[in-house]
């Protein structure tokens, strides 16, 4: 059976008097990654995540794991080659959550595919052996068969390459939940609220649970801040003046049905008419288009969509769709806030920006913080942010690797049964579950759907086993409902308050959820 993640058991833990070696703020792709290789060491580590784990950003992705086409063009090589080694690794660790997807860029001008095509047989090259197929070069017909709704007039061709993609909040809860099955303590709805020193160095933190306002100091030998977009929160609770290191960037992305572009290709404009790119990818039975980049200057929690944003998207979708899908066809419409590092200066800190994409900090009193960075390489990263931890002697090095070939929760025997591979463009099912498919399928109203691919044994399973606390934590993140279709999500808003509250005793914030869900649904 999986490990059960009761509430009170785990706030009986926290309150514990016990020194950890690595107490780490922050839920999300960095912070989980962080808990599981440090735990997969054998540190003593514990994790506090102020709303549910990946909330944020970690759960507003492109849903792409990805070595990063554009960067071949700006000359960042061993970037890339990173990404796809990671990419490999990532789609190995977690099967029934990532998976391989083919790409096909249209062509409408003569230069364009011999021009993309040479660069993506690059990117051929550097994945070498962790390559998932070989770029291609197609005639018009062989596009269209790929990309059928594609407009017709003047196409040319296109080349066809391999990316991966998976589903982001699933992929953390199974970070989450292999941690804690090695051993790290992982509390969801537990806000740090102050950071602890003694003589000018960092020992713990506060932090407050938010069901029940009981507040629990925590000691560790290693605080580290990874809470993406509002690290700079942290960082100013470190005392002395310090400059903020995030300029956040949002990204929007656009829900309509799979008819828009029925097939299991995704579609890539790697150059938009303003310069952007464009995505439209097949993810669990719709189509995702997007994405935006807009700077963003506050740090909502829930940020919505600027009009020209919207407009953008449609627009541009309806260059290359010959079924352009309008405002009326919008299922669901989200946005992620991306945290962009700012240019680097000297404010006494020990920096040490790794790369383009991520940054790792490490304050005089020993606050370590790291931000940027993407999903595809959250493993990396943590191997990253340990490897600094050691170097400023705040732990005892200890050996890398453990994640390197270290199946999550639910892929454990993926790689043993034989068994129909489903892809991320098919609908949510009992398939999500890997291996503890079966587990799902024992519990109390299994055959009691919801509706096709959610029924009321999943929602016992998310209270249980996966941290669900809320109706919106099981509708859009243990299932993905809010972001596919928001108005089906709202409806079923009240039946999965009923089973919750029979799992938990708490108030399954309903009325937040229905007021969210009308959020996704309404358009700028």
């Amino acid at each position: 059976m999986p490990l059960a993640t009761e509430r009170l058991q785990l706030l009986t833990q926290l309150a514990e008097p016990k020194k950890y070696d690595i107490a780490i703020i922050g839920g999300g792709a960095t912070g989980l990654g962080i808990a599981l290789d440090a735990a997969l060491r054998g540190f003593k580590v514990v994790l506090m995540e102020s709303h549910d784990f990946a909330k944020g950003t970690s759960s507003r992705a492109t849903k792409l794991v990805h070595g990063g086409v554009r960067y071949l063009a700006q000359g960042n090589i061993s970037l890339v080659r990173e990404a796809l080694h990671e990419r490999t690794t990532l789609l190995h660790n977690a099967p029934h959550i990532a998976q391989p997807l083919p790409f096909v860029m249209p062509s409408y001008k003569f230069w364009e595919a011999p021009f993309y095509g040479v660069g993506l047989k690059m990117y051929d090259a550097l994945a070498g052996k962790a390559g998932l197929g070989a770029t291609e070069f197609l005639n018009t017909k062989q596009t269209l068969h790929c990309l059928p709704t594609l407009q017709k007039a003047g196409l040319k061709g296109g080349v066809k390459y391999w990316d991966g993609q998976f589903d982001d909040a699933r992929l953390a809860l199974a970070l989450a939940r292999s941690a804690a099955k090695e051993g790290a303590l992982l509390v969801n709805y537990c806000k740090a609220t102050k950071l602890i020193h003694e003589t000018g160095r960092l020992v713990g933190l506060q932090c407050q649970d938010q069901e029940t306002g009981k507040k629990y100091n925590i000691a560790a030998s290693c605080v580290i801040n990874a809470t993406g977009v509002w690290v700079d929160e942290i960082r100013q609770q470190d005392g002395g003046a310090v400059k903020d290191i995030v300029a956040p960037s949002q990204g929007v992305h656009v829900v309509v049905d799979r008819e828009f572009m029925p097939t299991d290709h995704a579609m890539l404009i790697p150059k938009t008419a303003d310069g952007r790119v464009l995505f439209a990818v097949p993810w669990l039975g719709r189509t995702i288009l997007g994405t935006t980049d807009t700077p963003r200057e506050d740090l909502a929690r829930e940020p919505e969509p600027f009009k020209e944003e919207l407009d953008f998207i449609l627009n541009e979708s309806a260059h290359y769709l010959s079924k352009a899908p309008a405002r009326v066809d919008v299922k669901s419409i989200w946005v992620g806030l991306r945290p962009l590092v700012k240019p680097s200066e000297d404010d006494g800190e020990n920096t040490k920006k790794l790369s383009r994409e991520h940054t790792v900090l490490v304050s005089k009193s020993g606050l370590v913080t790291v931000t940027g960075g993407k999903w595809t390489t959250y493993r990396a990263m943590a191997e990253d942010v340990l490897e600094q931890c050691f170097e400023s002697n705040l732990l005892k090095s200890r050996p890398a690797g453990a994640t390197v070939d270290f199946p999550l929760v639910g892929a454990q025997q993926a790689h043993k049964k034989h068994q129909k591979l489903h892809t991320m463009a098919e609908a949510q099912g009992l398939h999500s579950y890997g291996d503890e498919a079966d587990v799902v399928a024992s519990l109390q109203g299994s055959a009691h759907e919801l509706m096709p691919g959610l029924s009321e044994s999943m929602v016992r399973f998310a209270a249980r086993y996966e941290y669900a606390r809320t109706v919106e934590d099981v509708l859009a993140r243990r299932s993905r409902l809010l972001f596919l279709d928001a108005a089906q999500a709202g409806k079923l808003g009240s039946a999965v308050a009923k089973i919750l509250q029979e799992e938990t005793g708490q108030d399954p914030q309903l009325a937040a959820f229905l007021g969210l869900a009308k959020q996704y649904q309404h358009l700028p």
